[in-house]
């Protein structure tokens, strides 16, 4: 007999039935009527084709094959029965903290260094919401957030830690400037190909930095998103002004390398939470490591 098909509130009501030799006493223990203890073994007595009990007036008394089931029954039911008991006794040894980041945080920052955080604290779990929108911190929703903010603000019955700020350098894949050539000087830059973040603001903000006219910097792809932007220059697609601590694996790893002066300061990132005394021990683990981790200067 498939499991979906066991008659269980039968079995049951056999085996208190049968281990207290009584149907009174069995439909004490069960909260329900005799009649109902009865009605299940009938059924059950029914579905086997056999004889569970013998009756006699004001007594059961098992039949041989009423026994055989008993027997496996009532241990049955004694492991389900401290399996349950264990289960409520023992404590949850992991803790899950759940937090909003913006995609290119996410996708940028916060994956590669996530190993380090599950290697000190191998007890918590991390859950990732990528996601720019604003967090109510309400339900059980986000308890933390990191959010990039142009300068330093408040948000609303929020709190606010500076995680770091962005530091922006213009960048290009060997790939690109083996087959473009390498730029001698800042000005040859707009030879190249050009990759914009969500608009042409911020390579007009570095050529004037560089003491260069804004001339020819009016084109190339625009992408809404900081990661995006950092993967086109990967792959050689064109020369990218990108945060140096979100590119900074890539840097070190050789796979794109920074071009010229000078460094811009762009926003920042922050982590926020609506109040960070009263976040849960393990939430209050994560903040901590956040601030740590992001505070080095790249």
């Amino acid at each position: 007999m498939k499991r979906g098909r066991l008659p269980l509130t039968a079995l049951r009501s056999f085996e208190a039935a049968g281990r207290l030799e009584s149907i009174t006493l069995a439909a004490e223990e069960l909260f329900v009527s005799q009649a109902a203890v009865s009605r299940q073994i009938r059924g059950l007595e029914d579905q086997l084709g056999k004889a569970l009990f013998e009756r006699h007036h004001r007594a059961i008394k098992l039949t041989p094959a009423g026994r055989d089931l008993l027997d496996v029954l009532v241990a049955c039911f004694d492991r389900m029965e401290g399996a349950v008991q264990a289960a409520a006794l023992t404590p949850m040894t992991r803790a899950l903290v759940r937090i909003s980041v913006e995609p290119s945080f996410a996708a940028g920052r916060l994956l590669p260094a996530l190993p380090q955080f599950n290697a000190q604290h191998p007890d918590i779990d991390v859950q990732v919401d990528s996601d720019p929108r604003l967090v109510s911190f309400r339900g059980n929703g986000p308890v933390l957030a990191v959010r990039y903010a142009p300068a330093a603000r408040n948000w609303p019955k929020t709190q606010a830690r500076l995680l770091y700020e962005c530091e922006m350098a213009v960048v290009a894949a060997p790939s690109l400037l083996a087959e473009q050539g390498m730029p001698r000087e800042p000005a040859e830059l707009l030879d190249l190909p050009l990759v914009h973040e969500e608009n042409r603001d911020l390579w007009k903000r570095w050529l004037a930095a560089a003491g260069l006219p804004d001339t020819g910097s009016e084109r190339g792809p625009i992408f809404d998103d900081a990661a995006l932007v950092l993967q086109s220059a990967l792959r050689g697609q064109g020369v990218a002004i990108v945060d140096l601590t979100m590119a900074r694996e890539d840097l070190l790893t050789g796979r794109i390398v920074r071009l010229f002066e000078p460094v811009l300061v762009h926003g920042a990132y922050f982590l926020v939470a609506g109040d960070f005394q009263r976040l849960a021990p393990a939430a209050r683990q994560l903040a901590d490591w956040l601030s740590t981790a992001f505070a080095a200067s790249p």
